[in-house]
This record gives C-alpha cells, structure tokens and sequence, in this order.
C-alpha cells in the first residue's frame, strides 16, 4: 500500500506543466542516448529518464532542483513518486 504524503496528496495530472521536451528525455536528447522510460517534474515540466535507464536524467534533475514530485509518462501509467518522502501515488481522476 503506498504511504501518503503532502506533496502527492490530491494531484492530478492537470497539476503537472506540459512536458519539457514532449518527445523524451531533455539530456539524452541532446548526448544522443537511449531511455528505458520517462518521468516528468511536476515544479517544471523538465522530461528525464527513469533510474533504469543509463542517465538516471529524472534522478539527477531532482537532487540538482530539489523539486520534489515527479510523475511516470509512460503510456497507461498513473503513479506519481515524492522524492522528499519516497513515497508513491497514483494520480486522481477528475
């Protein structure tokens, strides 16, 4: 059962910016490499690869902003993940 936690109570995914960039994740965009999957920040929009992936770009955009929430953009996911509490969510339906 997931934990609850401030930062993901009551989101939606209407909280969450456009994606920066849609198409995939910023960094390896730019090196040229490859992702397994993406998660987005909901503070920026910012698209990193997830801790599978050999860039850890999502990981890695958290410790250097501290923004605390992100969110899967895989298709048919709706799980969200806090940082702070390492705690996950899904997101609500409105």
């Amino acid at each position: 059962m997931a934990q609850s936690c401030e930062h993901l109570a009551g989101l939606s995914a209407n909280d969450f910016p456009p994606p920066d960039p849609p198409e995939g994740c910023k960094e390896c965009l730019v090196e040229g490499t490859r992702w397994v999957a993406l998660r987005e920040c909901r503070a920026c929009g910012h698209v990193g690869c997830c801790d599978s992936s050999p860039g850890t770009h999502a990981t890695k955009h958290n410790r250097q902003t501290d923004h605390p929430v992100m969110r899967s953009v895989m298709p048919g996911d709706t799980w969200t993940w806090c940082y702070v509490d390492e705690s996950m969510g899904d997101l609500t339906v409105l």
